[in-house]
């Protein structure tokens, strides 16, 4: 038995150095369990990992490899995804349904993931089974490599923050009312790093300042971040160095990150750090403390307002989000050396989002397409040129027209190397936000209404940020930018997590006929293998 583990361990790394090269790698070992938790003063099941609740953080540097061997102690099968981790050439590690295996209970999987060319501030959370209302998340921070500049002094302290809505509810609940065809209720609370109203303290040494890094890990709700008394300093949205401009408050789209500097140059005492549901008739509210620490007094005074309904002052905000063209990114080079403004896209690809009733229940729509996960995953069917999983163009470019949808496993054909313009167009009363796996995209223009070729005008194509996920507006529109260099399997979904469950999502198929690991890496040889993959090998080492 002892020589089988050491022959498991060098085949481990032989495959790590094979692929990934000399870079450092950092071992982790997760146990996945079911446990109570009350983080509303109620008990309920939560899904922890190594009996915590959020999970473990992540702190990694840039080209670090990450090996995480994931043991599954649940009733049912479980995955863990990577929010802004772009896997480069190695979409199966993605950990989402369409392209890996999920964890069958009482067994184990070993997630080998490299942080290649990569900086900031991303999150990971459980993408099966609507688990997400139920924990299994927690913080990726990727540090810059030494003597790659960072574009401000560092700072005293790194504090995250990692917040979203909740419901009192079990997820196993949640999930037959949507499986049903139902709403959901609106949720009961909203958490700071797990815990409910005061249940977190920051403290701080006066004049210092100090990295808050905010992730909207929620199901259904935008959240409004602020601090009583303090102004915020944007420093970095998911992996890119943005203009630093100074904020009173900021809204964080659900499955955003950001990165402020907050300096601790008030009087001594503490202050209300607040979060609050944003665009709700309802308001969630909840709050932490900022703890000055010769502080002799507790907070005081009304708990600071944010904004509510108002659109306006939102889109106002995400369009003063800029990239920080002279700061250097995960390299030496600085980020706006990269000129996409001057790169003709290829083509055009407009997705709407709908809301049809599909055989008398509630789905959610791409396009008309209401996804379906099969049998076997997208990403091994097409490794494996299995027929009849998938079939490319199960999804139109553009939307059809009419109110009507229909169940597909949604896959949507583009070539390696393409630079492309994606649309999304909302005509819906609620705010959107979407996410693409494995890419950085530019957000070049948003606004109200129907998008037309005429909205281009209005592009900013010197400065725009760059993330991996984007919100769009009521009845409104958001164009992005995006160079597809990553080969792969990558799942394009709404970060609404009913709407995602019940089919707002897609998978995007990136295609080289190149066979070489300089463009995409097979899935690992430790992968799972499931459905009509079952019994199939991928590499010979």
């Amino acid at each position: 038995m002892r020589d089988s583990c050491k022959v498991s361990i060098v085949l481990l790394l032989v495959l790590i150095n094979g692929v990934f090269g000399d870079n450092p790698y950092r071992f982790f070992t997760w146990k996945i369990t079911y446990g109570d938790i009350y983080p509303l003063g109620v008990k309920q099941q939560g899904i922890l990992i190594n009996g915590q609740f959020p999970g473990p953080h992540i702190d990694a540097v840039t080209n670090d490899n990450i090996i995480i061997s994931v043991f599954n102690h649940l009733r049912e099968p479980f995955l863990i995804s990577w929010n802004g981790v772009q896997q480069r050439k190695n979409s199966y590690q993605d950990g989402v349904i369409g392209t890996t295996c999920p964890i069958p209970p009482g067994k184990n999987f070993t997630y080998i993931i490299q942080v290649k060319d990569q900086i900031g501030s991303f999150y990971y959370f459980p993408s099966l089974a609507f688990h997400k209302a139920a924990g299994a998340f927690g913080a990726i921070r990727v540090w810059s490599r030494p003597r790659i500049p960072v574009p401000f002094p560092s700072p005293e302290g790194d504090f995250w923050l990692l917040a979203g809505d909740w419901y009192k509810t079990n997820h196993y609940v949640l999930r037959r009312l949507l499986e049903a065809g139902r709403n959901l209720p609106f949720p009961d609370g909203v958490l700071i790093n797990g815990r409910g109203w005061g249940g977190n303290t920051f403290t701080v040494q006066p004049g210092k300042t100090y990295r808050f890094r905010i992730s909207n890990v929620g199901t259904a709700t935008t959240l409004n971040f602020r601090i009583q008394g303090h102004t915020m300093k944007l420093v970095e949205v998911e992996g890119s160095h943005t203009i630093q401009n100074v904020y009173t408050s900021l809204d964080v789209h659900l499955g955003q990150s950001y990165s402020v500097l907050v300096t601790a140059n008030q009087a001594p005492q503490d202050y209300y750090i607040v979060v609050s549901s944003r665009f709700t008739r309802k308001i969630l509210t909840t709050t932490s403390i900022l703890h000055y620490s010769n502080s002799r007094r507790g907070v005081s005074g009304p708990v600071p307002s944010g904004p509510t309904l108002n659109i306006a002052s939102s889109l106002f905000q995400a369009r003063t989000i800029k990239r920080n063209l002279t700061a250097s990114g995960p390299r030496p080079n600085p980020q706006g050396s990269y000129h996409y403004g001057l790169i003709k896209p290829a083509r055009t690809i407009i997705l709407a989002n709908s809301a049809p009733w599909i055989n008398g229940k509630q789905r959610y729509a791409v396009n008309g397409a209401s996804f379906v996960a099969p049998d076997t995953p997208l990403k091994l069917a097409d490794y494996f040129k299995i027929p009849g999983v998938f079939n490319l163009g199960s999804i139109p470019t553009s939307p059809p027209g009419g109110n009507g949808g229909y169940l597909t496993a949604s896959v949507m054909g583009a070539n390696f190397r393409e630079f492309i313009e994606i649309v999304f167009q909302n005509w819906e009363n609620s705010v959107q936000s979407w996410h693409i796996s494995g890419y950085s995209f530019f957000v070049v223009g948003m606004d109200g209404g129907q998008w037309t070729q005429g909205s281009r005008s209005k592009y900013n194509l010197r400065d725009a940020v760059s993330r991996s996920t984007v919100q769009v507006y009521p009845r409104a529109w958001t164009a992005i930018y995006i160079a597809l260099d990553n080969v792969g399997m990558w799942n394009i979904r709404s970060e609404n997590w009913a709407r995602q469950y019940l089919g707002q999502q897609f998978y995007l198929r990136v295609y080289t006929s190149s066979t070489s690991y300089r463009d995409e890496y097979p899935p690992p040889k430790n992968a799972l293998m499931c459905g009509r993959a079952r019994g199939r090998h991928t590499r010979p080492f």
